[in-house]
Protein backbone atom coordinates (compact mmCIF):
# COMPACT_ATOMS: atom_id res chain seq x y z
CA UNK A 1 0.00 0.00 0.00
CA UNK A 2 3.02 2.24 0.82
CA UNK A 3 4.16 1.46 -2.36
CA UNK A 4 1.25 2.99 -4.04
CA UNK A 5 0.87 5.55 -2.25
CA UNK A 6 3.93 7.19 -3.55
CA UNK A 7 3.84 5.77 -7.38
CA UNK A 8 -0.01 8.04 -6.88
CA UNK A 9 2.21 11.23 -5.83
CA UNK A 10 4.82 10.88 -8.16
CA UNK A 11 2.28 11.13 -10.95
CA UNK A 12 0.50 14.20 -9.43
CA UNK A 13 3.84 15.89 -9.17
CA UNK A 14 5.50 14.97 -12.36
CA UNK A 15 2.53 16.59 -14.14
CA UNK A 16 2.80 19.81 -11.64
CA UNK A 17 6.13 20.29 -12.55
CA UNK A 18 6.31 19.93 -16.61
CA UNK A 19 7.22 23.84 -17.15
CA UNK A 20 10.73 23.23 -15.43
CA UNK A 21 11.48 20.21 -18.15
CA UNK A 22 14.94 20.47 -18.59
CA UNK A 23 15.50 23.49 -16.51
CA UNK A 24 18.71 23.04 -14.33
CA UNK A 25 20.21 25.90 -11.47
CA UNK A 26 23.76 26.65 -11.07
CA UNK A 27 26.18 27.66 -8.29
CA UNK A 28 28.12 31.20 -9.46
CA UNK A 29 30.90 32.51 -7.37
CA UNK A 30 32.24 35.97 -8.26
CA UNK A 31 36.30 36.14 -7.35
CA UNK A 32 35.86 39.93 -8.32
CA UNK A 33 33.69 43.26 -7.90
CA UNK A 34 33.71 43.57 -11.78
CA UNK A 35 32.59 39.75 -11.31
CA UNK A 36 29.60 40.32 -9.27
CA UNK A 37 28.44 43.25 -10.41
CA UNK A 38 28.78 41.54 -13.92
CA UNK A 39 25.35 38.84 -12.28
CA UNK A 40 22.74 41.57 -13.32
CA UNK A 41 23.88 42.25 -16.75
CA UNK A 42 23.57 38.40 -17.04
CA UNK A 43 20.68 37.83 -15.70
CA UNK A 44 18.60 40.43 -17.85
CA UNK A 45 20.40 38.37 -20.94
CA UNK A 46 19.77 35.20 -20.30
CA UNK A 47 16.60 35.67 -18.17
CA UNK A 48 17.94 33.94 -14.87
CA UNK A 49 15.93 33.50 -12.03
CA UNK A 50 18.64 34.63 -9.03
CA UNK A 51 17.29 32.46 -6.14
CA UNK A 52 20.33 33.14 -3.68
CA UNK A 53 22.21 36.50 -4.05
CA UNK A 54 26.12 35.56 -4.76
CA UNK A 55 28.80 38.05 -3.03
CA UNK A 56 32.43 37.74 -2.76
CA UNK A 57 32.50 35.67 0.23
CA UNK A 58 29.64 32.98 -0.93
CA UNK A 59 28.76 31.32 -4.34
CA UNK A 60 24.88 32.25 -5.27
CA UNK A 61 22.24 30.06 -7.28
CA UNK A 62 20.65 31.09 -10.56
CA UNK A 63 17.75 29.27 -12.47
CA UNK A 64 18.80 28.57 -16.41
CA UNK A 65 16.06 27.92 -19.02
CA UNK A 66 17.37 25.06 -21.22
CA UNK A 67 16.89 27.40 -24.16
CA UNK A 68 19.69 30.06 -22.25
CA UNK A 69 22.03 27.27 -20.79
CA UNK A 70 24.77 26.71 -23.44
CA UNK A 71 24.70 30.68 -23.86
CA UNK A 72 25.03 31.65 -20.13
CA UNK A 73 27.87 28.76 -19.34
CA UNK A 74 29.87 30.23 -22.57
CA UNK A 75 29.91 33.61 -21.00
CA UNK A 76 30.44 32.37 -17.60
CA UNK A 77 34.01 31.21 -18.97
CA UNK A 78 34.66 34.02 -20.85
CA UNK A 79 34.33 35.81 -17.69
CA UNK A 80 36.21 33.52 -15.67
CA UNK A 81 33.32 32.80 -13.27
CA UNK A 82 33.37 30.02 -11.16
CA UNK A 83 30.19 27.53 -11.25
CA UNK A 84 29.14 24.37 -11.05
CA UNK A 85 25.89 22.68 -11.27
CA UNK A 86 23.23 23.40 -8.66
CA UNK A 87 20.15 20.61 -9.83
CA UNK A 88 21.03 18.91 -12.99
CA UNK A 89 17.44 18.07 -13.53
CA UNK A 90 15.37 21.15 -11.51
CA UNK A 91 11.70 19.24 -12.51
CA UNK A 92 13.01 16.15 -10.66
CA UNK A 93 14.32 18.06 -7.76
CA UNK A 94 11.16 19.66 -6.81
CA UNK A 95 9.14 16.34 -7.46
CA UNK A 96 11.26 14.75 -4.63
CA UNK A 97 10.13 18.12 -2.80
CA UNK A 98 6.71 17.54 -3.37
CA UNK A 99 6.82 13.78 -2.22
CA UNK A 100 8.43 14.60 1.27
CA UNK A 101 6.33 17.83 2.05
CA UNK A 102 2.89 15.98 0.93
CA UNK A 103 4.30 12.70 3.46
CA UNK A 104 4.73 15.72 6.35
CA UNK A 105 1.48 17.11 5.65
CA UNK A 106 -0.85 14.07 6.07
CA UNK A 107 1.01 12.72 8.88
CA UNK A 108 0.49 16.25 10.47
CA UNK A 109 -3.84 16.92 9.16
CA UNK A 110 -5.17 15.94 12.57
CA UNK A 111 -3.51 19.20 14.08
CA UNK A 112 -6.43 21.11 13.05
CA UNK A 113 -4.71 24.22 13.07
CA UNK A 114 -3.79 24.35 16.73
CA UNK A 115 -0.63 23.65 15.84
CA UNK A 116 1.47 24.66 13.48
CA UNK A 117 4.36 22.12 11.27
CA UNK A 118 7.42 23.14 11.79
CA UNK A 119 9.08 19.43 10.27
CA UNK A 120 7.09 20.84 7.12
CA UNK A 121 6.15 24.12 5.30
CA UNK A 122 2.76 26.07 5.76
CA UNK A 123 0.62 26.28 3.46
CA UNK A 124 -1.77 29.20 3.69
CA UNK A 125 -5.10 27.77 4.97
CA UNK A 126 -3.01 26.26 7.91
CA UNK A 127 -1.40 29.87 8.51
CA UNK A 128 -4.74 31.59 8.43
CA UNK A 129 -6.25 28.66 11.14
CA UNK A 130 -3.60 29.08 13.60
CA UNK A 131 -3.95 32.71 13.15
CA UNK A 132 -7.51 32.57 14.44
CA UNK A 133 -6.88 30.24 16.64
CA UNK A 134 -4.10 32.16 18.85
CA UNK A 135 -6.32 35.41 18.68
CA UNK A 136 -9.34 33.39 19.62
CA UNK A 137 -7.55 31.64 22.54
CA UNK A 138 -5.23 35.27 24.05
CA UNK A 139 -8.16 37.71 23.38
CA UNK A 140 -6.49 39.76 25.98
CA UNK A 141 -3.12 39.97 23.81
CA UNK A 142 -4.14 38.76 20.20
CA UNK A 143 -6.48 40.71 17.18
CA UNK A 144 -6.06 39.65 14.37
CA UNK A 145 -6.78 42.06 11.74
CA UNK A 146 -7.16 41.44 7.67
CA UNK A 147 -6.04 44.80 6.21
CA UNK A 148 -8.01 44.35 3.17
CA UNK A 149 -8.57 41.16 0.60
CA UNK A 150 -6.09 40.67 -2.27
CA UNK A 151 -6.33 40.86 -5.75
CA UNK A 152 -8.11 37.53 -5.99
CA UNK A 153 -9.97 38.10 -3.07
CA UNK A 154 -7.92 36.51 0.26
CA UNK A 155 -7.78 38.15 3.30
CA UNK A 156 -4.48 40.08 3.61
CA UNK A 157 -4.10 38.73 7.50
CA UNK A 158 -1.81 40.75 10.25
CA UNK A 159 -1.90 40.11 14.09
CA UNK A 160 -1.59 42.74 16.77
CA UNK A 161 0.33 41.36 20.05
CA UNK A 162 0.03 44.50 22.78
CA UNK A 163 -0.55 43.58 26.76
CA UNK A 164 -2.10 47.12 26.63
CA UNK A 165 -4.10 46.80 23.13
CA UNK A 166 -2.05 49.11 21.22
CA UNK A 167 -3.75 52.31 23.64
CA UNK A 168 0.28 52.56 25.57
CA UNK A 169 1.64 55.17 23.05
CA UNK A 170 4.74 55.13 24.56
CA UNK A 171 5.53 51.71 23.76
CA UNK A 172 8.01 51.08 20.65
CA UNK A 173 6.38 48.96 17.80
CA UNK A 174 8.32 45.72 16.03
CA UNK A 175 7.27 45.22 12.91
CA UNK A 176 7.55 42.31 10.90
CA UNK A 177 6.48 40.47 7.42
CA UNK A 178 7.26 38.02 5.01
CA UNK A 179 6.06 36.23 2.01
CA UNK A 180 6.00 39.24 -0.34
CA UNK A 181 7.92 37.05 -2.58
CA UNK A 182 5.37 34.44 -2.97
CA UNK A 183 8.00 31.34 -3.77
CA UNK A 184 9.80 31.98 -0.30
CA UNK A 185 8.22 29.73 1.69
CA UNK A 186 10.87 29.84 4.75
CA UNK A 187 10.24 33.86 5.50
CA UNK A 188 6.56 32.69 7.03
CA UNK A 189 7.48 30.13 9.48
CA UNK A 190 9.85 32.91 10.92
CA UNK A 191 6.72 34.71 11.92
CA UNK A 192 4.78 32.31 13.04
CA UNK A 193 7.15 31.10 14.92
CA UNK A 194 7.74 34.47 16.25
CA UNK A 195 4.06 34.96 17.09
CA UNK A 196 4.50 31.26 19.00
CA UNK A 197 6.82 32.93 21.29
CA UNK A 198 5.24 35.87 22.14
CA UNK A 199 1.39 34.10 22.85
CA UNK A 200 2.29 30.47 23.25
CA UNK A 201 5.87 29.86 24.60
CA UNK A 202 6.89 32.89 27.08
CA UNK A 203 10.22 32.44 27.93
CA UNK A 204 11.12 36.25 27.26
CA UNK A 205 7.97 38.36 28.45
CA UNK A 206 10.24 41.74 28.64
CA UNK A 207 9.41 41.74 24.69
CA UNK A 208 5.49 41.77 25.37
CA UNK A 209 5.96 43.98 27.98
CA UNK A 210 8.01 46.39 26.33
CA UNK A 211 7.19 46.38 22.91
CA UNK A 212 3.41 45.94 20.95
CA UNK A 213 4.05 44.07 17.45
CA UNK A 214 2.97 43.55 14.24
CA UNK A 215 2.98 40.28 12.23
CA UNK A 216 1.81 39.51 9.16
CA UNK A 217 3.43 35.92 7.71
CA UNK A 218 1.92 36.37 4.36
CA UNK A 219 1.49 39.70 2.59
CA UNK A 220 0.98 37.71 -0.50
CA UNK A 221 -1.18 35.26 -0.07
CA UNK A 222 -2.38 35.05 -3.83
CA UNK A 223 0.99 34.50 -5.10
CA UNK A 224 1.83 32.44 -2.06
CA UNK A 225 -0.72 30.27 -2.83
CA UNK A 226 -0.45 29.95 -6.59
CA UNK A 227 3.51 28.46 -5.55
CA UNK A 228 1.70 25.54 -4.06
CA UNK A 229 -0.86 24.80 -6.81
CA UNK A 230 0.25 25.67 -10.13
CA UNK A 231 3.87 27.34 -10.46
CA UNK A 232 6.82 26.56 -7.54
CA UNK A 233 8.83 29.30 -8.43
CA UNK A 234 6.30 32.59 -9.03
CA UNK A 235 7.67 35.80 -7.04
CA UNK A 236 5.04 38.28 -7.81
CA UNK A 237 1.58 38.71 -6.90
CA UNK A 238 -1.65 37.90 -8.62
CA UNK A 239 -3.24 41.24 -10.52
CA UNK A 240 -4.09 41.74 -13.79
CA UNK A 241 -4.40 45.57 -13.90
CA UNK A 242 -1.18 45.93 -15.65
CA UNK A 243 -1.61 42.91 -17.98
CA UNK A 244 -3.97 39.80 -18.26
CA UNK A 245 -1.35 38.01 -20.34
CA UNK A 246 1.45 38.43 -17.31
CA UNK A 247 -0.49 38.91 -14.10
CA UNK A 248 1.22 40.18 -11.46
CA UNK A 249 4.12 42.93 -9.71
CA UNK A 250 6.98 42.01 -8.08
CA UNK A 251 5.84 43.43 -4.46
CA UNK A 252 9.46 44.54 -3.49
CA UNK A 253 9.86 46.54 -6.27
CA UNK A 254 7.06 48.50 -5.69
CA UNK A 255 7.60 50.66 -3.04
CA UNK A 256 7.92 54.73 -3.51
CA UNK A 257 10.95 54.86 -2.90
CA UNK A 258 13.20 55.77 -6.07
CA UNK A 259 10.26 53.56 -7.66
CA UNK A 260 11.30 51.89 -11.07
CA UNK A 261 14.70 53.51 -10.98
CA UNK A 262 17.22 50.79 -11.03
CA UNK A 263 17.09 46.73 -10.62
CA UNK A 264 13.46 46.63 -12.02
CA UNK A 265 11.79 45.92 -15.47
CA UNK A 266 9.38 48.09 -17.69
CA UNK A 267 7.98 43.97 -19.24
CA UNK A 268 5.15 42.84 -17.17
CA UNK A 269 6.61 39.59 -18.03
CA UNK A 270 9.47 39.92 -15.59
CA UNK A 271 9.86 38.76 -12.45
CA UNK A 272 10.87 42.12 -10.98
CA UNK A 273 8.63 44.18 -13.08
CA UNK A 274 7.86 47.24 -11.10
CA UNK A 275 4.24 47.79 -11.71
CA UNK A 276 2.91 50.68 -13.68
CA UNK A 277 2.89 52.92 -10.27
CA UNK A 278 4.08 52.51 -6.73
CA UNK A 279 1.88 50.74 -4.29
CA UNK A 280 -0.61 49.63 -7.59
CA UNK A 281 -0.63 46.38 -5.61
CA UNK A 282 -3.14 46.06 -2.48
CA UNK A 283 -0.58 43.91 -0.90
CA UNK A 284 2.20 46.66 -0.34
CA UNK A 285 -0.72 49.08 0.15
CA UNK A 286 -1.46 47.58 3.04
CA UNK A 287 2.28 47.39 4.81
CA UNK A 288 2.02 50.95 3.80
CA UNK A 289 -0.60 51.64 5.47
CA UNK A 290 0.40 50.08 8.71
CA UNK A 291 4.08 51.59 8.70
CA UNK A 292 2.40 55.13 8.17
CA UNK A 293 -0.13 54.37 11.26
CA UNK A 294 1.94 53.46 13.61
CA UNK A 295 5.34 55.18 11.86
CA UNK A 296 5.89 57.75 15.28
CA UNK A 297 6.16 54.60 17.44
CA UNK A 298 8.02 51.72 14.94
CA UNK A 299 11.66 51.42 15.98
CA UNK A 300 12.68 48.18 13.99
CA UNK A 301 10.92 46.38 10.87
CA UNK A 302 12.26 43.20 9.43
CA UNK A 303 10.94 41.83 5.95
CA UNK A 304 11.90 38.18 5.82
CA UNK A 305 13.34 36.38 2.41
CA UNK A 306 15.22 33.84 1.28
CA UNK A 307 17.60 32.57 0.19
CA UNK A 308 21.28 34.22 1.09
CA UNK A 309 21.99 33.77 4.94
CA UNK A 310 22.04 38.04 5.21
CA UNK A 311 20.86 41.21 7.17
CA UNK A 312 20.55 44.01 4.63
CA UNK A 313 20.03 47.28 4.90
CA UNK A 314 19.83 50.70 3.13
CA UNK A 315 20.14 52.36 0.72
CA UNK A 316 19.63 49.53 -1.90
CA UNK A 317 18.80 51.89 -4.89
CA UNK A 318 22.61 53.61 -4.89
CA UNK A 319 24.85 51.70 -2.50
CA UNK A 320 24.69 54.62 -0.32
CA UNK A 321 24.88 54.76 3.80
CA UNK A 322 22.01 56.47 5.41
CA UNK A 323 22.65 58.59 8.29
CA UNK A 324 21.28 55.79 10.79
CA UNK A 325 24.47 53.74 9.36
CA UNK A 326 26.36 52.80 12.62
CA UNK A 327 23.20 51.95 14.21
CA UNK A 328 21.49 50.06 11.47
CA UNK A 329 24.92 48.31 11.24
CA UNK A 330 25.66 47.51 14.91
CA UNK A 331 22.25 46.28 15.39
CA UNK A 332 22.52 43.96 12.47
CA UNK A 333 25.96 42.67 13.31
CA UNK A 334 23.90 41.94 16.96
CA UNK A 335 21.51 40.12 15.75
CA UNK A 336 23.67 38.09 13.70
CA UNK A 337 26.11 37.00 16.00
CA UNK A 338 23.13 36.07 17.92
CA UNK A 339 21.61 33.53 15.28
CA UNK A 340 25.48 32.41 14.91
CA UNK A 341 24.90 31.05 18.94
CA UNK A 342 22.47 29.39 18.03
CA UNK A 343 23.14 27.85 14.19
CA UNK A 344 23.78 24.87 13.49
CA UNK A 345 27.68 24.06 12.55
CA UNK A 346 27.19 23.60 8.78
CA UNK A 347 24.57 26.58 8.14
CA UNK A 348 26.35 29.74 6.74
CA UNK A 349 26.84 32.49 8.96
CA UNK A 350 24.92 35.51 7.91
CA UNK A 351 26.48 38.69 6.29
CA UNK A 352 25.66 41.81 7.14
CA UNK A 353 25.69 45.04 5.77
CA UNK A 354 24.20 47.87 2.62
CA UNK A 355 22.45 45.91 0.37
CA UNK A 356 24.29 47.04 -3.00
CA UNK A 357 27.66 46.47 -0.99
CA UNK A 358 27.01 42.93 0.04
CA UNK A 359 25.22 41.59 -3.19
CA UNK A 360 26.59 44.13 -5.98
CA UNK A 361 23.55 45.22 -7.72
CA UNK A 362 20.93 47.98 -7.12
CA UNK A 363 17.62 47.70 -6.58
CA UNK A 364 14.53 50.34 -6.02
CA UNK A 365 11.48 50.07 -4.82
CA UNK A 366 11.74 47.47 -1.78
CA UNK A 367 10.08 47.86 1.61
CA UNK A 368 13.37 48.10 3.94
CA UNK A 369 14.44 50.94 1.69
CA UNK A 370 10.74 52.99 2.06
CA UNK A 371 10.53 52.07 5.37
CA UNK A 372 13.62 53.99 6.61
CA UNK A 373 13.26 56.37 4.48
CA UNK A 374 10.28 57.35 6.12
CA UNK A 375 11.53 57.70 9.45
CA UNK A 376 11.82 54.16 10.80
CA UNK A 377 15.29 53.93 12.06
CA UNK A 378 15.92 50.44 12.14
CA UNK A 379 14.75 48.66 8.84
CA UNK A 380 16.12 45.23 7.15
CA UNK A 381 16.19 42.60 4.85
CA UNK A 382 16.47 39.32 5.98
CA UNK A 383 17.61 37.00 3.63
CA UNK A 384 16.85 33.30 5.40
CA UNK A 385 18.94 30.31 5.04
CA UNK A 386 18.67 27.86 2.37
CA UNK A 387 18.63 25.55 -0.46
CA UNK A 388 19.55 22.33 -0.95
CA UNK A 389 22.24 20.61 -3.63
CA UNK A 390 22.00 17.51 -5.95
CA UNK A 391 19.16 14.99 -6.80
CA UNK A 392 17.68 14.89 -3.55
CA UNK A 393 15.60 18.08 -3.42
CA UNK A 394 15.73 21.75 -4.46
CA UNK A 395 14.71 23.72 -1.23
CA UNK A 396 15.89 23.92 1.79
CA UNK A 397 14.96 20.34 3.85
CA UNK A 398 12.03 20.57 5.51
CA UNK A 399 13.49 18.95 8.89
CA UNK A 400 15.83 22.54 8.77
CA UNK A 401 12.38 24.64 9.32
CA UNK A 402 11.94 24.90 12.87
CA UNK A 403 15.53 25.36 13.06
CA UNK A 404 15.67 28.50 10.77
CA UNK A 405 11.89 29.57 12.95
CA UNK A 406 14.43 28.98 16.46
CA UNK A 407 17.52 30.95 15.47
CA UNK A 408 16.08 33.58 13.63
CA UNK A 409 13.86 34.48 16.55
CA UNK A 410 16.65 34.65 19.04
CA UNK A 411 18.03 37.43 16.47
CA UNK A 412 14.83 38.66 16.69
CA UNK A 413 14.60 39.23 20.37
CA UNK A 414 18.03 40.73 20.21
CA UNK A 415 17.49 43.48 17.48
CA UNK A 416 14.11 44.07 19.18
CA UNK A 417 15.78 45.12 22.79
CA UNK A 418 18.57 47.33 21.33
CA UNK A 419 16.33 48.73 18.95
CA UNK A 420 13.94 49.63 22.20
CA UNK A 421 17.31 50.96 24.08
CA UNK A 422 17.91 53.50 20.82
CA UNK A 423 14.38 54.55 20.27
CA UNK A 424 13.18 57.78 20.38
CA UNK A 425 9.13 58.58 19.61
CA UNK A 426 9.35 61.19 16.91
Amino acid sequence: MKALVVIFLFVVVYAKHEQYEGWKSYYIGPKTQEQLQAIGSLAEEFELDVLAYANLEREGVVLVKPEYQDGFIKALEERDFAYKIHSADVKQSLEYDDIAIENRRKENLARNGRELPYDNYQELEVIEDYLRHVASRYADKATLVSGADSFEGRPIYYLKISTTNFEDTSKPVIFIDAGIHAREWISPPTVTWAIHKLLEDVTEPDLLERFDWILIPVVNPDGYKFTFTDTRFWRKTRSIDQNVTCPGVDGNRNYDFYWNTVGTSNNSCADTFAGSRPFSEIETRVVDSLLNEYLDRIALYLTMHSYGSMILYSWGHNGTLSDNAINLHIVGIAMAEEILVHSLPHFPTYLVGNAVLVIGYAASGASEDYAHSIGIPLAYTYELPGLSGGLNGFHLDPRYIEQVSRETWEGIAVGARIAGDLFVKK
